[in-house]
Formats: C-alpha cells, structure tokens, sequence
C-alpha cells in the first residue's frame, strides 16, 4: 500500500469530482464505486471509500479551509484541483496518525508538489489554526471537542510537517538540477542595437492635503423650512376645503338655475337626467315657487323696490368706463411719444458708429496684410525643417524593419505551440464532458420512472369515519342539486318585488318630470324676453357710444404726428448720407448695409389694433357686469 497511496488518492480525488449530493445518494454511490473498482484488492478499495466518505461527512470543516485557501492564493491555482486540496486537508486532520509521517509524505510526492507544499504551509501555520481556523470549526461543532481532538493534534505535528515539506522542497529541487544539467539550451544573444537614452524620472506628484473640517451647521438640528411650509398648505387647504364645502352647502343647486343653464342650452340637444337629478330639481322648482310666493306677498304688504337704486348705480359704472377709457387712450399716445423720441436718438447714435466702423475696417485690412507677409516666412521655415527631420528618420526606418521580421518570426513558432498545446487540452476537456453528460442522462432516466397506481373509487359508498353526518359522495351531490333549487325559488321572487318597486319610481320620476317640463317652458320664456330687452339697451349703448374726444387726448395726438414727421426726415437724411459713404470707401471696405428695421407706422397701427381689441373686449363685459 505505501508504494500505491499516491495513485489511490487520485481515485478517491476522481470519486469526489464525480459526486453530486443534489442528484446522488452516497450510500449508492459507494456500491456503485465499489462494482466500478473490481482490479484493486479490498484493503486498497476500503482506503478509497474511507476517504471519499469523510471527505462528504467533513464537508463543512474541509470547505472553511479550503476557500479560505483559494481566497489567498487563487490567482495562481485550478479550480479543477479543489477535491484534491480537499482529500489532503482531510488526510492531514484525520488520518496523520494512522498513516504515519513517512507514507504521507509519499502521498505528497506522488502530487503537484508546488500547489501541495503551499497548502500545507498554508494549513499547518500556527496562527492560522489557533485563530480562525479554530473559531470557524467551533462554530460547526463544539469547541472544546474541537480543540481537544482536532486542533491540538495538528499543532502537535506542525514542527514535524515544517520538517517534512523542507525535506521533500530540498529533494525536488535536487533532482530538478539533475534534469536541467543534461539539457542543453540554445543561448540567446543579444542585438548590436544602439540602447536607447535612459528616461528622466517623473516629477513626484504633490500630496494632497486634506481640507480642515468644517463644523456642523446649526440647520441640521433645525426643522427644514419645507416641513413649516407643507404644515402651513395643509392648513390653507383645509381652510379652502371648509370654506368650498359651506359654500356648496349653501348653494346646493345652483347648477340647476334656469338662468344660467339656458344660455349654454338649446331645444336640439335635450339633456338627459338621472333619477337623482330628476328629484332634486322637482325639489328645487317647488321651492322656488314658495319663494315667489312669498315675495309677492311682502311686496302685498308694501315692502320697497330697489330698482332706482340699480338704475342710478348703471349710470355711474358707465361713466367711470368712459372716464378709465379715456385714461388708456392717453396712456397709449404717451408712450408712441416716448418711443418716436428713443428711435430718433437711435438713429443718431447708429450715425455716429457707422463712421467708426468704417475707420476699423481700414485699420484691420492693413494689419491683416502684414499678418500674411510674416505667416509666409515662418511656413517656409517650418518646411525646411520638416525635410531635415524625414531624412533622419529614413535612416533608422531601417533597422526598425529587421527586427520587427525576427520578433515575428519569433511569435509564429511560439503561437503555433501554444495552438496545439490547447487543442489538446480542448479533445481531454470535450471528452470528460461527454462521459460525465451520458452519466446524468443515465440518473435522470433512472428517477423519472415511476410505477403507475390507481384506485377505483365507489360514489355509493362512505368513508367509514363512523360520524353522524357522514355521506355518500353520491348523495352529497343530491342534497346540493335540492339547496339550489330552493336557492333559485328564493332569487325568483326576490327579482319580482325589486321589479315592483321600480315600476313605482318609475312612475313617481314620470309625474317629476312632467312638473320640470312645465317649470323650464315658463322660464324659457321669461329668458327669451331679457334677452330682446338686452340686445335692445346695447344697440342702443352702441349707437351712442362717445368717441375719444378729451382734450389732454387731442394735444398728445398733434405731439406724435409732429415726432413723427421729426423721424421720418432724420431717416430720409441718413439714407442719402450711406449712399454717399458708401459710393466713396468702395475700393477699400466691403459694402455695409444697416439691418432693415420694421416700418414704425406698421408697428404702431399693429399696437393701436390690438388696444382696440381689447378695449373691445373688455367692454361688453363690463357693460354686461353693470346690468
């Protein structure tokens, strides 16, 4: 056994790779292991199953250390070759004793015994065991079981192991100089290149200096103000909300107010109600017709109209209208003043910087000349100097050349290596994925049979659960037909009487309706009549209707047609002073052309219509505010 221990290792190493505990059972498994291994003896097959079986009991205790491993040391390992860290690490906890220091360092020899010789110094250091090697395994199990069995045995072998691992590095390496000494290698030889001037050091970057800290402002312990604002609009809110609430309580229909709905609405398109609609506005007529009556009855008693009092109070707002309309009439030519007075100055002042860019325009063409005169020299300068430098480069262009062809020449045979090395690589990979993929399909094949059961079932017959209500199945189903039955009986008449009682408010909503018809004829009527005697008192507003005529209003007008005849000779004055200027500085300055402004009579009529729209439009309402 001590001759093969490294081959019956890798084959508890290959059983761990093939083992799936989601898909597999162990205990199959190790039968199915068992049948696979007929050309090993027992005592070799039992050492075999040993391992495989403690490695899948420690699993937990195994993995701790074994991530952890890869944790530190990943970057330059396999992960094909985790089962193997995890068999050794199980032989080392569990197994030293029995196998003695002598086999197992035949064990490691057998392996990789770079990736083997990390592992153990990784898992037999004295701080890693006592520390969290030791609180990760107390976690799992108890810690005093932990220590007394598993930690203190493994610090008790440290030193011996430091032994072993110097030992077997000193004779691996021996026995490496043996093997290199009998190679001969090709000795390579260095270029005749001119070495290249040694790069100057960077300068250091400066250190950053941390900022000094800034205190905590007093506002992170103050409420922000966006909390004392959302308090203050939920309260307007509520406010607002109580105030629409009173108001809608007050004025409960006065969406139902002949008045106002018959302006919007026409004989045509009739406006169909519901039954909620129908009864409020029967009730709102009814009580319309208690408050006529009583009005009559006060004005019976001799209670006073105020109807002078409206009539008077009519003729002051249209006098207040004709007075604020006067007012904007003013307003409008004071401003058509002022802005004839700032365009006449900004025809001055474009006067005045005509001339002066005319003057930097001449002084520019002249620098522009001599700019180009120096540009010349200096490119003829930069081309002599630019055929120097190419000819100096064709030189070593060269040498470049050659040793590019021997560095690729080079990388060919080393790709080509390296292209056979991983094909094969890839046809090993490609057939272990086959043979493990026929082995799942075998599992899967095998778990997906199952066998085919069936049971009669008698509807006559009970349970036997010996209750007092117990019953067939068959006659469930008829106790349930006769409770719908009885359930259909009960709907049936329920349906009959909520018929009854709609054809009831069907007629009372009839006779409702008929009551509203008769209501809305008669104020269709009385709308129609205030209607005429409106359209009448405005034609007749209209036709005496008061132009503009105050005084303050006439004198602005003669002020603006005079500031405008001003602005139309300053501009007539200007345009034959540009063609002047221009026919005279043809030769040197290109042609210059003021940018075309918009007409100011365009303007200001487009201004004065658009105050008559409005005038317009405000009028009516008002007048319509007065009635």
């Amino acid at each position: 056994m001590a001759s093969n221990c490294g081959f019956l290792v890798k084959e508890a190493t290959m059983l761990l790779d093939q083992f799936d505990p989601r898909k597999q059972c162990l205990d199959y498994y190790i039968e199915d292991a068992t049948k696979a291994m007929e050309n090993i003896n027992d005592h070799d097959k039992k050492f075999i199953l040993d391992i495989l079986s403690g490695c899948v009991e420690f699993k937990k205790l195994l993995d701790v250390v074994v991530k952890m491993f890869y944790a530190q040391h990943g970057k330059c390992l396999l992960r094909g070759d985790r089962s193997q860290f995890v068999v050794i690490c199980y032989l080392a906890t569990f197994c030293l004793d029995d196998l003695g220091l002598k086999r197992f360092g035949n064990i490691i020899k057998s392996l990789d015994f770079k990736k083997i010789h990390k592992l153990m110094s990784f898992f037999f250091n004295v701080t890693n065991l006592t520390t969290w090697i030791q609180g990760e395994w107390s976690q799992i199990y108890d810690a005093s079981h932990v220590e007394t069995n598993w930690i203190v045995p493994l610090l008790r072998w440290c030193p011996e192991i430091d032994v072993l691992m110097n030992k077997l590095s000193v004779e691996m390496s021996c026995i490496g100089q043996g093997k290199s000494a009998a190679v001969q290698t090709t000795v390579p030889q260095e270029f005749s290149l001119t070495q290249p001037k040694p790069r100057a050091l960077p300068m250091p970057e400066p250190v950053p200096h941390q900022e000094k800290h800034r205190p905590v402002p007093n506002t992170t312990y103050m409420a922000p103000k966006e909390v004392h604002a959302i308090a203050e609009d939920k309260q307007r809110n509520r406010e607002k909300a109580e105030q629409m609430l009173y108001e809608a309580n007050m004025k409960q229909f006065q969406c139902a107010n002949p008045e106002k709905s018959l302006q919007t609405k026409t004989d045509k398109c009739p406006i169909k109600l519901n039954n909620t609609a129908i009864l409020r506005e029967g009730a709102l007529y009814n009580r319309k017709v208690e408050q006529e009556l009583k009005r009559m009855e006060r004005l019976v008693e001799g209670e006073h109209e105020s109807s002078s009092f409206l009539q008077w109070q009519k003729e002051m707002r249209e006098r207040d209208l004709q007075e604020q309309l006067a007012q904007v009439e003013r307003r409008r030519l004071e401003g058509r003043i002022s802005y004839e007075e700032a365009a006449s100055a900004r025809s001055r002042l474009m006067q005045r910087n005509q001339k002066t860019v005319q003057l930097k325009k001449e002084e520019t063409t002249q620098l522009m000349q001599k700019y180009a005169k120096k540009r010349l020299q200096e490119e003829k300068g930069m081309r002599e100097l630019v055929q120097q430098v190419a000819e100096g480069h064709k030189i070593s262009k060269a040498a470049k050349m050659k040793l590019q062809e021997l560095k690729q020449h080079i990388v060919k045979e080393v790709s080509q290596q390296k292209r056979a090395l991983l094909r094969q690589a890839l046809e090993e990979e490609q057939e272990e994925l086959s043979r493990k993929f026929q082995l799942a399909q075998e599992i899967r094949a095998i778990e997906s049979v199952r066998p085919v059961r069936h049971k009669f079932v008698d509807e006559t017959e009970t349970a036997g659960h010996a209750l007092l209500g117990e019953m067939s199945l068959a006659e469930l189903r008829a106790r349930l037909s006769l409770l719908k039955e009885a359930e259909g009986r009960e709907q049936l008449q329920r349906r009959e009487r909520i018929l009854g009682e709609k054809r009831d408010k069907e007629q009372l909503l009839l006779e409702q309706l008929d009551a509203i018809d008769l209501h809305r004829r008669a104020l269709a009527q009385a709308a129609l009549l205030r209607k005429e005697e409106k359209a009448r008192t405005s034609a007749q507003r209209q036709t005496g209707q008061t132009v503009f005529e105050d005084e303050g209003v006439m004198a602005l007008q003669k002020v603006l047609q005079e500031k405008q005849n001003e602005r139309q000779r300053l501009r007539q004055s200007e345009v034959v002073k540009t063609k002047a200027t221009e026919g005279a500085s043809a030769n040197n300055v290109r042609n210059w052309k003021p940018q075309q402004e918009k007409p100011e009579e365009q303007q200001w009529a487009e201004l004065e219509r658009s105050l008559e729209r409005q005038i317009q439009k405000e009028a009516p309402v008002f007048f319509n505010h007065l009635k």
